[in-house]
């Protein structure tokens, strides 16, 4: 084997590997490892932080009771009402950012009036005794759940994106004459079949395109935002 013949060989085998690494499901499955660790990362942040600022919450609620007391005990149950509220709309949020759906406005209000909630219980004393570094210290750990549950949210659907983009740019069918059917090229077909008076479904772009039952939806949502179709 000549210079040439194993320069060829290293070529076909570099191109086998990366047509396997740039697979749309191989990145799917690299950004799900990487999602798994963002969440887990961040949910640890978030409840660390929630932990920490439930004993100032307590001492907040139970200011002039007797220690052990029902009201002092009572105390205790504040700051879990408000974080099990949270921690319930982060982890639907968790799903619906999985799948780019978006929420409603009541689910906004409702997390940022719980993370107020907990910074005002955790701060109110602090502010009132005009005391610069307790200010600060229970400043932090509240600040950092509101940057937390908002920038995973905003991750989450990232990833999703990543995972879109891979397969979009990626062939996803050969055709008999060697040549690979991009999604942009499925997309062309539908385009070029659909009139205003079909209904855009997966089922109708499958028999429009002759693509995959995977492919379909994607393509139907793609020129459903295209065309202006709820």
């Amino acid at each position: 084997m000549n210079r040439a013949q194993r320069l060829a060989q290293d070529a076909a085998e570099a191109a086998e590997v990366r047509a396997y690494q740039t697979d749309p499901d191989v990145v799917a499955l690299r950004i799900e490892r990487v999602r798994r660790q963002v969440d887990w990362m961040c949910w640890s942040g978030i409840v660390l932080g929630l932990a920490f600022t439930m004993t100032n919450v307590q001492a907040f609620a139970s200011a002039g009771t007797r220690p052990g007391s029902l009201p002092w005990l009572a105390a205790w149950v504040l700051d879990p009402t408000v974080s099990l509220v949270l921690l319930a709309i982060l982890r639907a949020e968790q799903v619906t950012a999985r799948y780019q759906v978006r929420t409603g406005v009541w689910v906004r209000r409702a997390k940022w009036f719980t993370l107020a909630a907990t910074y005002v219980l955790n701060t109110w004393t602090s502010f009132a005794a005009g005391e610069a570094a307790a200010i600060v210290l229970h400043s932090v750990p509240p600040l950092v759940v509101f940057v937390a549950v908002e920038a995973i949210t905003d991750l989450r659907d990232k990833l999703t994106d990543a995972v879109l983009v891979a397969a979009e740019r990626r062939p996803v069918q050969q055709e008999p004459g060697g040549r690979r059917v991009l999604f942009a090229d499925y997309l062309a077909i539908a385009r070029e079949s659909w009139t205003p008076d079909v209904e855009i479904t997966p089922a109708w772009v499958r028999r429009a395109t002759g693509c995959s039952r995977g492919l379909s939806p994607r393509l139907a949502r793609a020129l459903r935002s295209e065309v202006g179709h709820d």
